[in-house]
């Protein structure tokens, strides 16, 4: 104890004094402010709010009541805070915005989704709602404990019975001291079938429990990007999602297009993000926004935005997405109370813990039931021995001078209780009738079934698990309604690689930076000269660029002509149909303006012993280690320093071993080993690779072994093979050799590749008209030769894009088709997927 100094001061240690009362604080905020329990779901301050108002009698089946007469009641007896606390609590309560199923049902002012305050509490009239009377049934049949208020003059409940998971079902958020909970609200019927398939197999694993819940179902709808965080919350405890507002374009009759934004993010203020967006506007950084309105009425959320003529309404949603609150991340923190302290829980505890609460309810009320019943059995057996002794009870009663000695006599002669000698000094004389009689008889008949059915049930856990499911079912019947968060899985969020089909694929990319993947199997071979398929539908001034083909799983690097480098995986990029133009690449990379991919490259693996090589325009190359290009940012990479007036325009993924080929339009090529330019870091220029005219530019760079042939392609349809053998190899920055004599016949070299017999080639044109082609149905020539007519062209029409596809391609593709039973080629093509090559690898 410690002692007082002369002059009547206390002397304690500061430190220990601040150390033990903020200690003393913080437990007060986590327990009795911050954090809900998780029985239950409700924080002190909204089970305070609910049980006041049940008191007061303010329930579903009521009239509404001022809630400023709540607010006393909460304040004067159980919640000794501010009235605005308490008020604004009771608000969110009653809002649809914020709750997912109001436990509040409100009548006046109660705030809206653009920020508006409520009205004063002296306006406003509230009432409880007839799903948070589930919250407190079966109250008072002793199912839960009581404690003292904050002055010990009242008792309040500890937890309610909540008699469904409101904890998952409303959710909750607070701040505590050292922690915070941010639970996400979730659909009715989903939480209850995940709590009865608990019940029926406590074995269950999370995964299994999300067949039943999904993810979280926020009352303001939008949609949810992919399982994978939702996937992570339920199972650590902690996980992030991302929302996103819901959007359609409308067309009207002048072709104009308009987003119109009918959903949005949860917590999202609607008038804050109309302002962002106008400020977005006003300040150019979003284009092609025309007008700006909000349509929204009682019949539902409308925003709409025109957008302008040339600007393409995808970028610009993109661009909204990026920018502003159309998009939004929630943070899910699943920490509650478990027997008074804080707990980071995963889907199944949630669950489990709701249940024992739920067990221990049943078994409570159980025995309250069981209790009362034998009571009043006690009760009916003392009235039967008076009936049966009716003379007898009479005349004892009749000869007693006092109640008091009455009731011992009944009590002697009878062998009876005090309360059933009571009970027969208090039994009307109606009840002597033989009808009465009847009814005491049957009623203690029933009494006696009862009590063995209530002893059973407490007799067997499986019968209080049955009565929680019937009733759980009772209310999903009574108050469940269809899901209003959509789950989509958006290729930019999809981090979970084992739930998509590895697939074989081409990706195919415009030069007005249209990207699409396709399945391999969409296109057909063709004999040399035919006309193609059609391949996809472009614009006017629009043509294919680059194709090549993949799988699903392999990481595609995307190299740009200022020399930075992205990475997606091929399930990342939009699947679409053989004649769709495709989706603009800026929805899916962080291009800056001016900047176009010039390459891309699948890779498996990013190992020590791979390399990339570059080629620049001005004929310089650089040898770069894979391994400096595994970890990339969305936002992209440096992959080459360049060169003032400089573009890179090839890139291969090389074994550290091969010889490499850059060709250029004039038709010069010149071969040197890789090792001739040294390894470089990720930044560095580069050396001079090829010796160029001052008319002449590279196109292109291959990889040449000996058992392969030197490919040419030009832009009026014209190719041919060429032995590698005719090509020396020299030493790197020559002039280099002719590979190609170039007429005003055939045109500028347009692509070259390092091709085998057993392979194929797929030539697009800037119309967008495919054609395959057998490599072994191509001409073999010289290195001065024009070559020959590979495919028929339009007059306006050139080669745009050249693409191989490798021999273990084709192998699996004969293999389909002889296995499958179908009437015409295309249509086995069209609708099968294939193992597809692992090119450049």
């Amino acid at each position: 104890m410690e002692e007082k100094n002369q002059f009547g001061v206390k002397e304690v240690n500061l430190s220990q004094e601040m150390r033990t009362s903020f200690l003393d604080y913080a437990m007060s905020v986590i327990v009795s402010r911050a954090l809900p329990d998780v029985r239950d779901g409700l924080k002190p301050v909204h089970r305070r709010i609910l049980y006041a108002m049940n008191q007061l009698g303010m329930t579903s089946d009521k009239p509404h009541k001022k809630s400023a007469r709540i607010v006393g009641e909460v304040i004067g007896k159980y919640h000794p805070h501010g009235d605005s606390a308490v008020y604004d609590t009771m608000v969110r309560m009653a809002q649809d915005f914020s709750y997912r199923y109001m436990l509040v049902d409100g009548h006046g002012n109660f705030g809206s989704i653009d920020g508006d305050s409520a009205a004063a509490m002296r306006y406003t009239e509230a009432r409880m709602s007839k799903i948070s009377m589930e919250l407190v049934r079966d109250l008072n049949k002793d199912t839960i404990d009581y404690q003292d208020n904050y002055d010990g003059a009242e008792r309040e409940p500890v937890v309610l019975p909540s008699r469904f998971p409101n904890l998952l079902v409303n959710g909750t958020s607070g701040i505590a001291v050292g922690m915070a909970t941010n639970i996400p609200p979730h659909q009715l019927g989903e939480v209850i079938d995940g709590v009865l398939a608990l019940s029926e197999n406590p074995d269950i694993t999370i995964p299994e429990l999300m067949e039943y819940i999904k993810a979280p179902d926020f009352p303001t709808g939008g949609d949810i990007l992919g399982r994978d965080g939702v996937r992570r919350a339920y199972e650590t405890g902690r996980g992030s999602i991302t929302i996103r507002a819901k959007v359609h374009f409308e067309q009207k009759d002048s072709g104009k297009v308009s987003l119109v934004v009918t959903e949005i993010p949860y917590q999202v203020n609607k008038a804050k993000l109309i302002e962002k967006i106008a400020e977005l506007v006003r300040d150019k950084k979003v284009d092609g926004i025309t007008d700006l309105r909000d349509e929204s009425d009682r019949n539902g959320m409308r925003i709409v935005m025109e957008v302008r003529r040339d600007a393409n309404e995808h970028v610009l949603l993109n661009n909204l997405y990026k920018q502003t609150a159309m998009q939004t991340s929630f943070g899910i923190n699943l920490l509650a109370l478990v027997n008074g302290r804080p707990r980071v829980l995963n889907l199944k505890e949630c669950l489990y813990y709701y249940l024992e609460h739920q067990k221990e309810v049943i078994r409570r009320r159980t025995q309250f039931e069981l209790n009362k019943a034998e009571s009043r059995a006690h009760i009916l057996e003392g009235l039967r021995i008076a009936l049966d002794h009716l003379d007898e009870v009479i005349s004892l009663i009749r000869g007693s001078r006092t109640t008091d000695i009455a009731r011992e006599g009944l009590m002697e002669n009878f062998g009876l209780s005090e309360k059933q000698a009571q009970a027969i000094l208090d039994m009307r004389l109606q009840r002597l009738t033989g009808l009465e009689r009847e009814k005491i008889e049957n009623e203690y008949k029933e009494l006696l079934e009862l009590i063995e059915e209530l002893r059973a049930i407490l007799a067997d856990e499986e019968k209080v698990l049955q009565i929680i499911r019937d009733e759980l079912v009772e209310i999903k019947e009574k108050y469940n309604d269809t899901r209003r968060t959509d789950i989509v899985f958006d290729p930019a969020f999809i981090e979970d690689e084992d739930l998509i089909e590895v697939e074989n694929i081409v990706i195919s990319l415009t030069n007005k930076g249209y990207i699409k993947r396709l399945p391999m199997s969409t296109y057909r071979s063709q004999r040399r000269g035919g006309r193609g398929v059609q391949g996809m539908t472009t614009h006017e001034d629009d043509f294919v660029e680059h194709l090549l083909t993949t799988t699903t799983h392999h990481t595609v690097l995307f190299f740009t002509n200022k020399g930075k480098v992205y990475r997606l995986k091929g399930y990342e990029i939009p699947e679409f149909s053989r004649t769709a133009k495709g989706i603009p690449i800026i929805n899916l990379l962080e291009l800056e303006e001016g900047e176009d991919v010039s390459e891309i490259i699948p890779v498996q693996e990013f190992k020590e012993d791979l390399y990339l090589f570059f080629t620049t325009k001005q004929g310089i190359s650089k040898r770069s280690s894979l391994k400096n290009y595994e970890n990339i940012r969305r936002g992209g990479l440096i992959a080459i320093g360049l060169r003032e007036d400089d573009e890179l325009i090839s890139v291969r993924l090389t074994n550290g071993e091969s010889h490499v080929a850059l060709a250029t339009k004039k038709g010069k090529l010149i071969c040197f080993h890789e090792t001739d330019v040294r390894s470089m870091g990720r930044s560095a220029a580069g050396v001079k690779g090829i010796d160029l005219r001052e008319d002449d530019e590279v196109v292109g760079m291959e990889l040449v072994t000996q058992d392969a042939e030197i490919l040419i392609v030009t832009e009026n349809g014209y190719g041919k093979r060429t032995p590698t053998e005719h090509y020396r190899v020299q030493s790197r920055g020559g002039k280099g050799l002719i590979t190609c004599n170039i007429t005003d016949k055939n045109g500028d070299v347009i692509a070259f590749k390092s091709v085998t017999m057993e392979e194929e080639l797929m030539i697009m044109t800037e119309h967008g008209v495919l054609i395959r082609i057998p490599i072994d149905e191509i001409s073999t020539f010289g290195r001065n030769t024009q070559g020959v007519r590979l495919m028929k062209l339009h007059d306006d029409d050139k080669v745009s894009a050249v693409a191989r596809i490798k021999k273990e391609f084709l192998e699996e593709e004969e293999d389909l088709e002889e296995n499958t039973e179908t009437s015409s080629i295309e249509e086995t093509e069209e609708s099968n997927s294939i193992e597809g090559p692992k090119e450049n690898e």
